[in-house]
């Protein structure tokens, strides 16, 4: 982890209430720590640092244990491609990535990738910020896209049928400036991140993934600049109980808080419909972007995921 995002953090585990963090460095190379810890003085929570990976989310560092589906190398893959398709001169790779990015002004400053998976929109925003930090809580899209930053290529094997597979080699853009970047493993509901500090922000195809997306937007909220700000949220909106009780849902139901189409519940609450957010944001822009996962050769699922720009 870059010695840079240390101003900037706070203890997950003590919000709402801001705690710092200490760092203790066994090893660090280039202003990177690569082993280490971070440590908070208030609750006597300990986040390792291990090969350069932070650890935190305060819920026992959701995939270590291999328990979550987004740590099999398969589906790594799978969202590797859908990431960087386009980059490894893949045909039926979408563009997805780079219409969200191309969406979004330079605005200087910190920008947060919310639930990032491998990374590519963190990536093309270093063009806009003046650093930018990705999170997720898998530790294995998280580790890709650190080796991503480090290496700046990598072999990716596809899945072709069964057990076959083809490797691609992805390569990044020489534009894209690696000093500017970092990965974190942690929780959209709990960002470790000081309040008013990010100044571009983004939630892609995360919403429809959390047991309470409200408070995602909260979290999301907390840690924007109150002024010259700018929210890019994009989803399918597959709601699932699997994942949200219908009470937690922001959209699909006929009735309740949050009935109708979720886009139109996210760009009300936004608005500032209701305070919802406080300060109110001004959406800007509204559409869709068609994304694309591939599974295998023969077997591609494709999104279409509703955006919202907004401002403040």
């Amino acid at each position: 982890m870059k010695k840079a995002v240390l101003d900037i953090l706070v203890c997950p585990n003590c919000l709402p209430e801001e705690r710092e963090l200490s760092a203790e460095v066994a090893e660090e190379k280039d202003h990177d720590i690569l082993q280490g810890r971070l440590i908070c003085g208030h609750c006597s929570m300990v986040f390792p640092i291990e090969d350069g990976l932070a650890f935190l989310d305060p819920g026992a560092f959701v995939g270590r244990a291999g328990g979550n589906r987004y740590e099999t190398a398969p589906v790594v893959s799978s969202y590797l491609w859908s990431h960087y398709g386009d980059l490894m001169h893949d045909g039926e790779a979408s563009d997805a990535y780079s219409r969200w990015a191309g969406l979004m002004e330079p605005l200087g400053g910190y920008c947060l990738d919310i639930g990032g998976a491998v990374g590519r929109f963190a990536f093309e925003m270093t063009s806009k910020s003046d650093f930018v930090i990705g999170i997720d809580n898998s530790t294995a899209f998280i580790r890709a896209a650190r080796e991503l930053m480090r290496h700046q290529r990598m072999e990716v094997p596809l899945a072709v049928e069964g057990l076959l597979t083809r490797d691609l080699t992805l390569e990044l853009p020489e534009e894209w400036d690696m000093k500017k970047l970092e990965f974190i493993v942690g929780d959209a509901l709990a960002l470790p991140f000081k309040g008013g500090v990010f100044t571009s922000l983004a939630s892609l195809n995360l919403v429809d993934k959390v047991p309470s997306p409200l408070k995602h937007l909260y979290e999301m909220n907390r840690v924007a600049r109150a002024q010259k700000a700018a929210f890019l949220f994009s989803d399918p909106f597959s709601w699932s109980e699997e994942v949200a009780e219908q009470e937690e849902w922001l959209g699909g139901k006929g009735a309740g808080r949050f009935a109708g189409r979720g886009v139109d519940n996210i760009a009300s609450i936004l608005n500032g419909d209701g305070g919802v957010l406080t300060p109110p944001w001004s959406v800007k822009d509204r559409g869709h972007v068609w994304w694309k996962i591939r599974t295998h050769a023969n077997h591609f699922e494709l999104i279409r995921s509703c955006f919202v720009k907004a401002e403040r």
